[in-house]
């Protein structure tokens, strides 16, 4: 049995970071950033009006006041997508829309709240400053900056970002493709009706959507029965795919068989057994240089063990930073009693209060009790030298994708 570190050690060393592929700036929505991104342009472009109003030269405003207007005759008005046609002279003004540039000789914006038209003239009742209400060149992105970082995870501001710098496709990390398979004679699918002794497989969609929510591409080996054979066919058929996981079967039973059929199909197996509670069976190695997870079977051993271990792996694979909320500390809610020498991981509710986070478990926390973890935003971890951790105490908190 080894430790967390170094379970997870070793497994990021086999993990390696797939290779990259251009797509197009629709289809890059949660994709991740294969290298950095620089901008070549200016964005905004121009100095453009960041208000509907007039744009003027601030001195022919001074001391304006509703008690004592200025008047400025109109030459023009620009609309967003135009341009003046004139040069803007000493008591002049030209009517400007949002997002129009500025025409030359204008310092400053007044908005039309703080005007009154009248005739071909307008009557300023504020006085204004020099750059009031101008959005200045390159004040959002200058030209040559960085903007988007390899390994974001692209977001719809960085799609927005991409846009107004005009890139319609974008160079990302593939996909990793990431076979999982449920075992068990127990287990039946959910279209299926249970019958005395069995079970619907909740961890089929369980690992379902923990793959597809940190990237993979998830490929559905169904469900194996305890049978040597049956497993070892469907474990090949997930060697196309960069990680295969398996959930049930590697404890020490008598029908536990996941741990040999690996072995007897050439897994170079790095460890088995972590000192971590729930998820202590675990088995990690390599197939033919696929990386081979063997989870625990029951629902939130498998859950939590994906969290712990699976999802580091894949978001390397991806090239991803992994900028979730980890380690933070937080304040007990309650007393939990522990034994030393296995890392606790249990499910809580963690929320903000009285400028500290306070957290709890949302019940009983049992390997088997799926809705424990449904109702869980966060995960309290206690160290192996933690003998029970009490009301008022801070612990460590990772906060669940």
């Amino acid at each position: 049995m080894i430790s967390v570190e170094k379970a997870l050690k070793t497994i990021l060393t086999k993990a390696k970071t797939l290779n990259s592929e251009t797509v197009r700036l629709w289809d890059s929505l949660n994709r991740v950033t294969a290298m950095d991104i620089y901008s070549g342009m200016n964005v905004p472009a121009f100095d453009n009006s960041a208000m509907d109003g007039y744009a003027l030269k601030a001195p022919d405003t001074r001391g304006a006041s509703k008690e004592k207007r200025k008047t400025l005759r109109i030459t023009e008005e620009i609309k967003a997508g135009s341009i003046a046609k004139n040069s803007l002279k000493a008591g002049q003004a030209i009517r400007i829309m949002t997002g129009a540039p500025i025409p030359k000789g204008a310092d400053s914006v007044v908005m039309v709240e703080d005007t009154k038209t009248e005739g071909g003239y307008v009557e300023v009742f504020k006085e204004a400053a020099r750059q009031d209400n101008i959005r200045k060149r390159g004040e959002d992105i200058k030209k040559g900056e960085m903007v988007i970082g390899r390994g974001t995870l692209i977001k719809s501001a960085h799609m927005g970002v991409l846009a107004s710098l005009g890139s319609s496709s974008v160079r990302v990390t593939e996909r990793p493709r990431i076979a999982f398979l449920a075992t068990g004679d127990e287990l039946v699918d959910v279209r299926r009706k249970i019958t005395p002794g069995k079970l619907h497989s909740s961890n089929t969609y369980s690992l379902y959507s923990q793959i597809s929510s940190c990237g993979g591409i998830p490929k559905d080996l169904g469900i194996s029965k305890d049978r040597p054979v049956e497993l070892a066919a469907k474990i090949r058929k997930g060697l196309d795919c960069d990680m295969i996981l398996t959930s049930g079967g590697v404890s020490v039973g008598d029908h536990d068989l996941v741990k040999p059929v690996l072995a007897k199909m050439g897994t170079d197996i790095k460890f088995w057994k972590v000192a971590m509670r729930p998820g202590k069976p675990l088995a990690f190695g390599l197939l033919e240089n696929v990386l081979v997870f063997g989870l625990p079977g029951n629902p939130v051993s498998s859950m939590v063990s994906f969290e712990i271990f699976v999802r580091p792996a894949i978001l390397k694979m991806l090239g991803r930073r992994d900028d979730r909320l980890d380690g933070i500390d937080a304040v007990l809610e309650e007393r939990i009693i522990k034994r030393k020498g296995v890392r606790y991981f249990l499910r809580a509710k963690t929320r903000w209060g009285n400028g500290v986070f306070m957290t709890r478990t949302t019940g009983a926390q049992g390997s088997g009790i799926l809705r424990s973890m449904a109702l869980a935003n966060s995960l309290i971890i206690l160290p192996e030298d933690c003998e029970n951790a009490e009301k008022g105490e801070k612990v460590k908190i990772r906060f669940l994708e």
